[in-house]
């Protein structure tokens, strides 16, 4: 696979206008227009519906419950198959984590074009390293999936989508990390950012610009860091992990959930969209931020107050909208990219 052109300049954007530009894109925007199409509650063993993270079930037998997920994101793996493979088990892992499970096992559906192709069979052999790879530091065992070739449409490939699925276990009397949102929360961030912008959601939908290297995935930083967040899960009001759209997305869905606004002291579009790897937003209260900043000291994980949670309004450094405004947006945008009735 050929290397993506480098990154020429870092693009400059309102955080606000960069933030409508993502949550307004049918590949970010709330998607409840298609899970509202069928029955999400199954005999009565749902623990978290669809909107909020990975789904959740409990066994109503034996108390546990099982956290679902699947995770890829193609342009990393076209631009990068190696480390594009190695990032959907991450954030597959990540997503698991931010709801307190412990990742156990995965399956993998790999869609690529027409394996016939050097170029193609480069990205189907890069990617199923990168899988392997990241599958054994995570734990993470595949256990099953399938593979689809040829998916071309006049000759022209889809996107190398190499999709994880994976499972995580809450035992009985293990805490499952909340979805909600309080009322004067911290904001804290796990994991250290350094802006990385190549290839990442802002670039490709307020740009149309495919350009830059994928961020590396460090998978024992992944691991530690998981780890680290489900040893405290106790003290957290909710989770996410940090991905596509960097930390002004991630922060803004958790707004968007909880129905309130939220202030991030970052202005700088890098801070606010790049796509490091190995990160969590997490919202406590203060004594719990002390706690889990005392914590992040001793075991040597990095951990930041990066805003806070309350009021009406969607802050970024300086810029600032209405929640309620971006939230109309946020969920009617798939509905109206499909023209779809009533969405």
């Amino acid at each position: 696979t050929p290397p993506p052109a480098p990154l020429a300049n870092a693009p400059e954007i309102d955080p606000i206008e960069g933030l409508k530009a993502l949550v307004g894109a049918p590949n970010y925007a709330r998607k409840h227009w298609v899970w509202e199409q069928y029955d999400t509650q199954v005999t009565a063993s749902t623990v978290r519906t669809p909107g909020h993270g990975p789904g959740i079930v409990r066994d109503l037998k034996t108390g546990k419950m099982l956290a679902f997920t699947s995770d890829v994101t193609p342009r990393y793996v076209k631009a990068h198959p190696f480390e594009g493979g190695k990032q959907a088990v991450a954030e597959a892992y990540r997503n698991l984590t931010a709801a307190g499970a412990r990742p156990i096992a995965a399956t993998d559906n790999l869609n690529f074009g027409n394996p016939e192709r050097p170029q193609i069979m480069g990205q189907f052999v890069g990617a199923i390293k990168g899988i392997a790879e990241a599958c054994t530091v995570l734990g993470m065992p595949i256990v099953s999936g399938n593979v689809s070739f040829y998916n071309e449409t006049d000759g022209q490939p889809i996107l190398p989508t190499p999709t994880i699925g994976a499972v995580g276990l809450i035992g009985p009397g293990e805490a499952l990390i909340g979805a909600e949102v309080q009322d004067g929360d911290w904001a804290l961030m796990i994991g250290e950012t350094t802006g990385w912008l190549g290839q990442s959601a802002l670039l490709a939908e307020a740009f149309g610009r495919e350009e830059g290297q994928v961020p590396a995935v460090d998978l024992a930083a992944e691991r530690a860091h998981g780890e680290f967040l489900r040893e405290h899960s106790a003290l957290i009001h909710a989770a996410t992990d940090l991905s596509d759209g960097g930390l002004a997305l991630a922060a803004f869905e958790m707004a968007d959930s909880a129905g309130m606004g939220v202030t991030l002291d970052a202005d700088d579009v890098g801070a606010l969209f790049g796509e490091d790897q190995a990160r969590y937003l997490i919202a406590c209260d203060f004594d719990q931020a002390e706690a889990i900043m005392a914590g992040a000291s001793r075991a040597g994980i990095p951990v930041s107050q990066v805003g806070r949670f309350g009021g009406n309004q969607v802050s970024f450094g300086g810029a600032s909208a209405p929640l309620a405004e971006l939230s109309e947006l946020y969920r009617s945008a798939f509905a109206d990219a499909l023209s779809l009735d009533g969405g």
